[in-house]
C-alpha cells in the first residue's frame, strides 16, 4: 500500500510539474505575441499620421514632391507588408522619415508652422515607442526562447510543439545616417 501511495505522489508531482512548465511556455508565448502586436499598433499610428504630415509640408516645398511621393509609396509598402515580414519595409520608411525632418531645416516657414512641429513631435514620440516596443517584444523572445531550450523545459516544449521566437531585427538601411541633397 505504502509502495502505491509513493507511486501515485511520484505521478501526480510529475504531473503538476508538466502542467506548471507547459503554462509557463503558454504565458511566455502570448506575451511574446502581444509584444509583437504592440509594434503593429504604433506603426499603425504612425501610418495614419504621415498623410496629414505629408500634407503640411506639400504647402511649404512645392517641388520636393518626388520626396513625399517616396515616403507615401514606402508607407503603403509598409503597410500591405505588415508583421514580421514588414520589418525591411518599415525600415525603409523610417529612413525616409528621418529625411522629412532633414527638409524641414531649408524651408523656415516650415520648421515655423505649428501643425509640422506637432506632427513632427508627435512622429518622433511614435518612433520612440516604436523602438521601445520592439526592444520588449526582444526581451520576450528571449525569455521564450530561454525557456523553451533550457533542460527540462525543452522536453516539454518539443512535445507540445513550442518553438523559439525570432527576434525583432532593424534593417541595414535604417542605421545609416539620412543624406539630403537638393
Amino acid at each position: 500500500m505504502s509502495t502505491l501511495l509513493i507511486i501515485v505522489g511520484i505521478l501526480l508531482l510529475a504531473a503538476f510539474l508538466l502542467a506548471g512548465t507547459y503554462n509557463k511556455l503558454v504565458r511566455l508565448r502570448n506575451g511574446a505575441e502581444e509584444a509583437f502586436k504592440s509594434i503593429d499598433v504604433f506603426t499603425k499610428q504612425r501610418y495614419d499620421l504621415i498623410p496629414n504630415l505629408v500634407n503640411t509640408i506639400k504647402g511649404y516645398t512645392q517641388y520636393e514632391s518626388s520626396t513625399l511621393e517616396k515616403i507615401v509609396t514606402l508607407r503603403n509598402s509598409a503597410m500591405s507588408a505588415g508583421g514580421k515580414d514588414g520589418g525591411a519595409a518599415d525600415s525603409a520608411l523610417s529612413g525616409a522619415l528621418k529625411s522629412v525632418f532633414a527638409l524641414s531645416e531649408n524651408y523656415p516657414d516650415l520648421k515655423a508652422n505649428q501643425e509640422f512641429l506637432n506632427l513632427q513631435n508627435k512622429l518622433s514620440e511614435l518612433e520612440e515607442s516604436i523602438q521601445r516596443a520592439r526592444r520588449y517584444y526582444n526581451a520576450s523572445a528571449r525569455d521564450m526562447n530561454n525557456a523553451v531550450e533550457t533542460f527540462p523545459n525543452n522536453l516539454i516544449a518539443n512535445a507540445f510543439g513550442f518553438r523559439a521566437l525570432d527576434y525583432f531585427e532593424v534593417a541595414q538601411e535604417e542605421t545609416k545616417n539620412v543624406n539630403v541633397q537638393f
